[in-house]
């Protein structure tokens, strides 16, 4: 048997080849959109994919599924259980797909995978049993859990409505959640594996540990939720729900898209460098998003082009930023340091369904060309008068909605950076908005949104230290 987990770090998304070393096949489960790395994989592992299993309806990615299953040799495993409103409607009725129900099995080569019911995150969810069969096994060695149960925390129940807008579910999933925590996996051995969909970073948990993978039995022991939902049903109700971050405005486009289904396009296009003519262009048209991807929020201070959006390649920001802020059709104009960058920005964007990517150009090539360069206001934390802040504009505190209400600055508005943009009419015109989050980085995104929409914005940098201690007390990604 052949098992590796492929992890994408910018999404904190894991997905599993899973093969047959005597037949040659393989699955994977819970694969992105960019298949690459899982066709590369398994080539270097002399596999050939043949089958796609999904976990659930994903929020936080585009599923690679469909483009596995557009080859029609490629058989498709998806859920049959939960809600109708809720199923792969994109997957009805097609040649080489089975719907899976509690229980259900099926093999690839020599392997077992057993669906198992397991919802609360999402009504339809399914994690599967592994067994090798071709190695003599009579037990489980693992169970792929996707967004139910994580290293050291659960699924969170409260997406269907915070993300996707069913009203009045949040607290009906928290209760079947615990339920299926404390039923569904008592069957089986301390020494079995799980093998989670995500880890530290992902907004699909609370507090999601940064190990990769764990053991049933040191689940049991150690990891808090899962053990107050066998042990304290309504605490664990309560403390579930109780500070969950807001997701992205992009997840709910992700709902739709995973159920619905989504363009299969073969392949990431390749990310075009542009002339500065094509790129004044693109800058001249107001529809387009000008992406600056540079790390350092000094440097974009400091200069960018015109209308620029700060959202930083190499950090948990990327993917959130860009999903909330950029709609799902719209054009974009990345400036990245290098054709690397530029080419993983182009991947992560497609990973979340924005397509719209136009190519890219470098700050200095813009500036070469005779490009306008703009600067933004910045004021470092320890320099920060909040009380003038008040006086003469709005402090605007871009943190959860749980950190804000744990202790804020006196007067501030609370909008989570997440949800600025249909917000955006709560922000009063004709005053200086003073920006700030627990550390600077969200703080930096917003008011660059801020300003690229006509705002008077000024970020405050830097680490607001009470902040801080509520973000690592919530374990804040930030």
């Amino acid at each position: 048997m052949f098992l590796r987990q492929i992890f994408d770090p910018y999404l904190a998304q894991y997905a599993y080849l899973i093969g047959c070393q005597r037949t040659g096949e393989a699955i994977v489960i819970d694969p992105e959109r960019d298949l690459e790395p899982y066709l590369t994989l398994a080539a270097a592992n002399n596999l050939r994919i043949t089958a796609v299993a999904e976990t659930h309806i994903h929020a936080d990615f585009v599923s690679g599924a469909q483009e596995l299953a557009a080859d029609s040799q490629i058989q498709l495993y998806v859920s049959g259980e939960g809600a109708p409103e809720w199923t792969s409607r994109w997957a009805e009725g097609r040649p080489n797909t089975t719907i899976l129900r509690d229980g259900s099995t099926f093999r690839v080569g020599n392997i077992v995978l057993q669906a198992i019911h397991t919802p609360g995150h999402t009504p339809e969810h399914l994690s599967y049993v592994i067994t090798d069969e071709g190695g003599g096994a009579d037990a489980p060695l693992a169970l792929v859990t996707g967004d139910f149960l994580f290293v050291g925390d659960v699924g969170r129940p409260d997406l269907l409505e915070s993300a996707a807008g069913q009203v009045g579910v949040m607290e009906p999933s928290a209760r079947i959640l615990q339920e299926a925590l404390a039923r569904a996996l008592t069957r089986w051995d301390d020494f079995v594996q799980v093998l989670p969909a995500h880890g530290a970073g992902s907004a699909c948990g609370k507090a999601l540990g940064a190990v990769p993978t764990s053991t049933l039995g040191y689940e049991r022991r150690f990891n808090r939720p899962f053990r107050q939902a066998i042990g304290n049903p309504e605490g664990f109700v309560q403390e579930i729900l109780r500070g969950q971050p807001e997701p992205p405005l992009y997840f709910a486009t992700m709902k739709r898209v995973n159920r619905d289904g989504v363009r299969v396009t073969g392949g990431r296009p390749a990310s075009l460098h542009l002339d500065f003519a094509t790129a004044t262009h693109l800058v001249a048209d107001n529809a387009v998003a000008v992406l600056d991807t540079r790390d350092s929020r000094e440097d974009f201070s400091a200069e960018h082009l015109p209308r620029a959006l700060h959202v930083p390649l190499h950090g948990p920001f990327f993917s959130a930023g860009a999903g909330s802020y950029v709609e799902e059709s719209q054009p974009i104009l990345l400036v990245s340091p290098s054709a690397e960058d530029a080419e993983l920005a182009a991947t992560q964007l497609y990973r979340i369904g924005l397509d719209g990517c136009r190519g890219w150009i470098t700050l200095e090539e813009w500036k070469a060309g005779g490009g306008a360069v703009t600067r933004s206001a910045r004021v470092p934390f320890p320099a920060f008068d909040s009380a003038m802040a008040q006086r003469e504009g709005l402090i605007l505190d871009v943190r959860t909605g749980a950190e804000f209400a744990e202790g804020h600055l006196e007067g501030a508005l609370s909008i989570p950076y997440t949800r600025l943009r249909p917000r955006l009419a709560e922000v009063p015109r004709g005053k200086t908005i003073f920006v700030h989050c627990g550390s600077g980085k969200r703080a930096a995104l917003a008011a660059s949104f801020l300003v690229a929409h006509g705002f008077d914005a000024v970020h405050v940098d830097g680490v607001c230290e009470a902040c801080e201690r509520i973000a690592q007390a919530q374990g804040v990604a930030h």
